[in-house]
């Protein structure tokens, strides 16, 4: 009867929360992220570390990938400059879409190779026409799922994500799948728009802050190295799997 009536008093307490702060945020079973009831229309309402997760770009717009302006906003040439790569990489494009990065990427380990990534299929089918339209052999795409990336342990050297971190809807998960493929000493490189500037014009839940990109890798045990700011918009930021201990 005790346990009953606690099961009550508990359902009344969300009740008259939910009735009287209609964004109240309740904890989910794992207490790693919150649902927020009232949340943005581009947002799934999922909070994780305080930040609401933006809603996925579908594949129904992936032409916007392939915008012609594209080269212009993000300076693709000058992100795959820094990237720094050796010609025996391998490389994980996280959240690959059209195959945009993969395919500029690939020219520049051809004696490694590059693993598209992406949890669309229909963005692999569109990646997989491109590539062979363009002939390229080193690119690998593979299906991943909303927790992993579906890679290997201790096999990639890059793991690079071009505005696309700000989406996973399981980013603890998403994240600690990706620092076990990585190699000790392997990179986390991501690309995200500023969300420090409000005039930047793109929705606010697609911008990600350094403070808030910075928790939430150390959440995974990935270590910050540097951000440069030669892009226009966005952040580039680079983290690293720490090497292991000797012995």
């Amino acid at each position: 009867m005790t346990k009953k009536l606690g099961a009550i008093v508990l359902s009344l307490i969300l009740l008259l929360a939910l009735l009287f702060n209609p964004g109240y945020a309740i904890a989910d079973t794992n207490a790693i992220y919150q649902q927020r009831v009232k949340h943005s229309t581009d947002g799934i309402g999922k909070l994780y570390m305080n930040r609401e997760i933006a809603k996925v770009m579908g594949h129904q717009v992936a032409g916007w990938l392939e915008r012609p302006t594209r080269g212009f906003e993000e300076r693709p040439r000058l992100v795959i400059e820094a990237l720094n790569l050796q010609p025996t990489d391998i490389v994980a494009d996280i959240g690959a879409g059209t195959g945009y990065f993969s395919f500029r990427i690939a020219s520049l380990v051809p004696q490694g190779k590059v693993l598209a990534v992406d949890i669309q299929p229909e963005m692999l089918d569109i990646l997989d026409s491109l590539k062979q339209e363009k002939n390229i052999t080193n690119v690998e795409s593979i299906l991943g799922s909303v927790t992993s990336p579906n890679l290997p342990p201790d096999t990639i050297d890059l793991a690079f994500m071009v505005d696309a971190y700000h989406e996973f809807e399981y980013p603890f998960e998403m994240m600690s799948e990706i620092v076990k493929a990585l190699k000790p000493g392997g990179r986390v490189i991501l690309v995200e728009y500023r969300g420090e500037n409000p005039f930047i014009p793109i929705k606010a839940l697609h911008k990600m802050t350094q403070r808030q990109v910075k928790k939430e890798m150390s959440a995974v045990g990935l270590v910050w190295k540097e951000t440069q700011e030669f892009l226009p918009q966005q952040h580039f930021m680079v983290f690293q799997k720490k090497l292991m201990a000797n012995g």
